[in-house]
């Protein structure tokens, strides 16, 4: 093989390597800023309104751990890297502690559906 055809590969694989790291822990306020809002945020938390309409989703993306408060009835499916998915209901008022983690979710109900989300930083 050439120096220029190595050179060529090492930096294409340098490119792929990059993107697929970069496909696989997203920020949702980057990727889907469309669904995710930053409301509040210090050197301990950052605050997210998360509203989607009737049987919107989004992409696949990663919280730290987090506290989701929900403002409304509904059903959520979440779909992990592995494909497996789980769907929940949940009501207004309930909250939830989630680990840190990555998914892609969805509203599967009839209505939109809004929850706030306390994602915790590391110290």
């Amino acid at each position: 093989m050439k120096t220029n055809d190595t050179l060529g590969l090492l930096v294409a694989s340098m490119v792929f390597a990059s993107a697929a790291g970069t496909a696989v822990a997203q920020d949702p306020t980057q990727v889907d800023a469309k669904h995710y809002k930053v409301t509040f945020e210090n050197d301990q938390v950052r605050i997210l309104r998360i509203t989607y309409a009737a049987h919107e989703k989004s992409v696949m993306h990663e919280h730290p751990n987090s506290i989701a408060v929900f403002l409304v009835d509904g059903r959520i499916k979440f779909t992990r890297p592995d494909g497996q998915s789980e769907e929940r209901d949940v009501k207004a008022g309930q909250s939830v502690w989630n680990p840190a983690g990555k998914h892609l979710p969805e509203n599967m109900g009839d209505r939109p559906f809004e929850v706030v989300l306390i994602e915790m930083k590391a110290k």
